[in-house]
């Protein structure tokens, strides 16, 4: 199965250029059974990622453009009256994928994000009275420009919460940028991709990523984490235990990857940025990375 993930891994690294990191934990996210959100500003890769990684894991794909006009029928479907069968037919929308992408989702209004809300919580959407499933595997990435720029509405706690990781891709380095102005186009590269893993690998690694074991020691370092976050000054509101259970999942996924069967402090630390930096921002844009840096320095492994 590492051979796999490894696969997998080169091929996206072979996409989105000098971005190693980012790409482990977007697939560390699907294997944890999350959903991720990418914010920076237009044009550094999101959808490229978001499309890549739909192709290489053979799975379908839906993006949805997110606008301040956008409505919560355009994201989950509608019924049409169909004077032939002489009832409601019922049309899926967008949501019903495997892999969907929000793009830019605070350029939507608050009540068309919060459509999302159950369908990445329970996989299923409520419509006109009837709960319907969604595929499986099913993973959202929602991509986000940063708030200073026009036209966008902040996502409430509640939809941050729903995220168990969020990822900046920043810039290229000049040798990785050199290499995407040579080469050819990503797009064309993306419609080259192979499927290294199918649906049924996938939810074999997830399942296998459930069972990796987590000392009861890792289980009081990450309580530590947890509890320290909720005396930080300056914060309403620290880590909840949602983001503890995302956290323990995430390190068992990233253990996963790395070829081992047991979590170790290093995987903890390696994810625990992308959890908790969207969760303990709360306004103040920037500060969260500085508190995240010092929740890992100021909190012991073992004690």
């Amino acid at each position: 199965m590492n051979q796999l993930t490894d696969a997998t891994i080169n091929q996206l690294n072979g996409i989105l250029l000098g971005k190693d990191r980012q790409v482990r934990l977007a697939l560390c996210s699907l294997l944890a059974q999350g959903h991720l959100l990418i914010e920076d500003i237009p044009g550094l890769g999101k959808t490229t990622l978001s499309h890549a990684l739909a192709r290489v894991l053979g799975l379908t794909y839906k993006r949805i453009q997110f606008t301040n006009d956008l409505l919560p029928a355009d994201v989950l479907g509608f019924s049409i009256y169909d004077k032939q069968a002489g009832n409601l037919v019922f049309h899926p929308g967008p949501i019903f994928a495997q892999v969907v992408l929000a793009d830019e989702i605070n350029r939507a209004s608050p009540r068309t994000q919060s459509a999302l809300l159950e369908a990445m919580e329970e996989r299923q959407v409520s419509i006109e009275g009837e709960t319907r499933p969604l595929p499986g595997p099913f993973f959202v990435i929602a991509t986000q420009n940063p708030l200073e720029q026009g036209g966008t509405y902040p996502l409430p706690e509640s939809q941050l919460d729903r995220f168990l990781m969020r990822l900046r891709l920043g810039y290229p380095d000049r040798k990785a940028e050199r290499a995407l102005l040579e080469g050819e186009d990503r797009r064309e590269l993306t419609e080259q991709l192979t499927c290294h893993l199918n649906r049924t690998d996938l939810i074999e690694l997830q399942a296998e990523a459930a069972r990796v074991t987590t000392a009861p020691a890792l289980l009081d370092y990450v309580q530590r984490l947890l509890e320290q976050s909720r005396r930080m000054p300056g914060l309403v509101y620290g880590l909840s235990p949602r983001a503890g259970l995302g956290l323990v999942r995430a390190a068992r996924a990233w253990a996963l990857m790395e070829g081992r069967r047991h979590v170790l402090p290093d995987d903890i630390q390696a994810v625990f940025p992308a959890i908790a930096e969207h969760r303990l921002e709360q306004g103040e844009s920037g500060k969260s990375a500085d508190r995240v840096q010092q929740l890992l320095s100021s909190v012991s492994v073992l004690e």
